[in-house]
């Protein structure tokens, strides 16, 4: 295993805020339950996207109707129920989903019966603590790969290879809280990258070493951490939030003469904390990718940094040097929307603009775009 020792440099932090001004949203609350996951799916083949959170689905486009999936097992203020992946994983033509916990470690599946039953649960892999779990198709074949964060624990994916099957693959002995997932060092591979650095891809993804580059510690940074190329030189870049502490920011990669990669830290929003979840989309249809993320309401059950501050949902643009904050929802408990660990995007109303579905301790709501 050959390991790479880089520094992490410091930049002057450059960011502003406004109100949202060329996007607006409307909020509609769909239940007051405390699931931390929402995924969109077409559970009943009828062509309209339904929502998918904790115990039950919401029929869409009104989300006024909802069916019983199952009762999830609580711990404390938590449901064990940290994501909502869909993929028809029996191959029965039903969508079904992805899901997980922290406190039985047990990466599963739920079985859509296309009627009123109960969901059935199936077990993927007993993988320890799961943080959240993410899919990417790692591979190229057009399959999402499930990856579970699991702090402290092994880094490996999941392969669906046939109806209720999955093959486990080995990335690396250990990773941090926090994971995303794309090119870092430009050789055309998708590389993991956690809050303890960075693991380049092999050329086999079956069978070759994964070289781990402990290029950075963050500390417990968002899931995903998301890796694209902001400023345009060809080398991707991270954007990164800090789950259970206040900041947001960005690290610009750079290359030394040898080829080296580090990266240099800028600040994009230090004020607000509990930035546990980010996605990255073009919300405004411009060809321009925004960063949707938010406060994880009660993430460590009030004990964290700033956890007790007024609770968001916001979305940033990116001019090319900086970002832009815009205020989609903010407030006290009750009026402010606050993120869980899984929300979902797409279009919920057929008015062909990004919505946005986002379940927490808060409450799951949606977010139409006007």
């Amino acid at each position: 295993m050959k390991i790479r020792l880089t520094l992490l440099a410091l930049a002057l932090p450059v960011f502003s805020f406004s109100q949202s001004k060329n996007l607006r949203f409307e909020k509609q609350m769909i239940a007051y339950e405390s699931y931390e996951s929402v995924g969109i799916i077409d559970v009943d083949k009828d062509g309209i996207p339904d929502l998918v959170s904790g115990s039950y689905w919401y029929k869409g486009p009104k989300f006024l109707e909802r069916q019983l999936i199952g009762q999830v097992k609580r711990f404390g203020e938590y449901y064990e129920d940290f994501s909502t992946i869909p993929m028809d994983v029996n191959g029965d033509g039903k969508m079904d989903f992805i899901t997980g916990g922290w406190f039985e470690g047990k990466l599963i599946w739920k079985e859509n019966p296309g009627n009123t039953s109960e969901w059935k649960e199936h077990l993927i892999a007993e993988t320890g603590n799961i943080e959240t779990t993410r899919g990417w198709d790692i591979d190229g074949d057009g399959t999402l790969e499930i990856v579970p964060n699991t702090p402290r624990k092994p880094l490996a994916f999941y392969k669906w290879v046939a109806p209720n099957q999955f093959e486990k693959y080995e990335v690396f002995e250990t990773q941090g809280h926090g994971l995303g997932y794309g090119d870092i060092n430009g050789d055309g591979w998708g590389d993991f990258v956690s809050s303890f650095g960075w693991y380049e891809a092999p050329a086999d993804l079956r069978s070759g070493e994964w070289t781990f580059h402990p290029t950075f510690n963050l500390g417990d940074t968002s899931v995903p951490i998301i890796v694209t190329d902001l400023n345009g030189d060809e080398l991707n870049d991270l954007i990164v939030g800090m789950g259970h502490n206040y900041g947001l920011y960005w690290m610009e990669q750079k290359r030394d003469t040898e080829g080296t990669i580090s990266f240099v830290k800028h600040e994009i929003d230090p004020y607000h904390a509990q930035y546990h979840v980010l996605e990255w989309i073009d919300l405004d249809g411009d060809g321009k990718n925004e960063l949707i993320t938010g406060k994880r309401y009660r993430a460590h059950n009030g004990k964290d940094p700033g956890e007790m501050d007024e609770i968001g949902l916001y979305y940033f643009e990116w001019d090319g040097k900086t970002f832009v904050k815009n205020v989609i929802s903010y407030g006290p408990f009750g009026e402010g929307k606050g993120t869980g660990l899984y929300f979902s995007t797409g279009d919920l109303n057929g008015d062909k603009k990004i919505d946005i579905a986002v379940a927490g301790k808060d409450g799951l709501a949606v977010f139409f775009q006007k």
